[in-house]
């Protein structure tokens, strides 16, 4: 589960398996289909994470620690982007503050490495960060997920996170998230839906974000426009592509530039 094809990162590590449903943006989560082919395929640590619902494949509240896994970072000499727990949520009420505190000193002891941790609980990671990080780690990236309004005061909790960057994945973007303060925050994603049960994705609120970002100098990264293109047609995800406004955004955070 190294090597990705996420155009933000160059690689997952995946210390927890399995997680719940937590907004309407995880409907059609692709870690819970990717956790049901894992398992077909014999991967014991993806065993009986999933169930069938009405035909579908959703999680089921199995939380699994893989404690081996908090070795594979120390072997990859070469520096990385590390998207950690892309199949799980690292602050899942199931995962206990003593695991997160492990991973927390491998990324510590590898500080060659940078780590972008994304969570839809927001608030956990704020009470964790504020009463159990004794100080923060440059190589630590935090964010959480807005996939629409009904979510968006996930970013407060955010803000208030200590950490050398804070970044929000505006994806899938299911709806409008109108104007968002992106004070303090430094790098925002944005992407549609992808699968055969993708929900559409509208250029204006690709718009409202990106204004957004100008205004607050938050750097802008659009990953894709998913299964449904600028023109409203469903399609496959490479053909609809990744450019918007005529070109791609591959912005990334200015590391100098962070305030603590």
């Amino acid at each position: 589960m190294a090597e990705t094809q996420i155009e933000w990162t160059d690689a997952t590590w995946n210390p927890v398996a399995g997680c719940s449903l937590a907004s309407s943006g995880c409907k059609n989560c692709y870690a819970m289909q990717m956790a049901r082919r894992l398992e077909m395929m014999g991967v014991d640590k993806y065993r009986g994470l999933t169930k069938k619902r009405n035909d579908n494949v959703v999680w089921n509240g199995t939380i699994r620690l893989d404690k081996k896994s908090l070795e594979i970072p120390y072997r990859w000499r070469k520096p990385r982007k590390i998207f950690v727990n892309s199949m799980s949520d690292l602050f899942h009420e199931k995962v206990s503050d003593k695991f997160i505190l492990k991973v927390w000193r491998v990324m510590e002891e590898t500080p060659h490495h940078n780590y972008q941790i994304l969570t839809k609980r927001p608030e956990r990671m704020k009470n964790f960060v504020s009463s159990k990080v004794k100080y923060i780690l440059p190589n630590v990236w935090l964010g959480t997920t807005i996939e629409s309004a009904d979510v968006k005061t996930r970013i407060n909790f955010l803000r208030r996170t200590s950490a050398a960057i804070r970044f929000i994945s505006f994806e899938p973007l299911i709806d409008s998230v109108g104007k968002v303060n992106l004070n303090d925050i430094h790098w925002a994603i944005v992407g549609g839906e992808s699968g055969c049960k993708a929900r559409p994705i509208k250029e204006e609120w690709i718009d409202e974000i990106h204004e957004q970002c100008e205004i607050y100098n938050t750097a802008f990264f659009f990953k894709q426009w998913g299964s449904w293109g600028k023109d409203n047609q469903k399609r496959s995800k490479k053909a609809n592509g990744r450019k918007y406004k005529g070109r791609t955004w591959d912005n990334m955070p200015l590391i100098e530039c962070i305030s603590f």
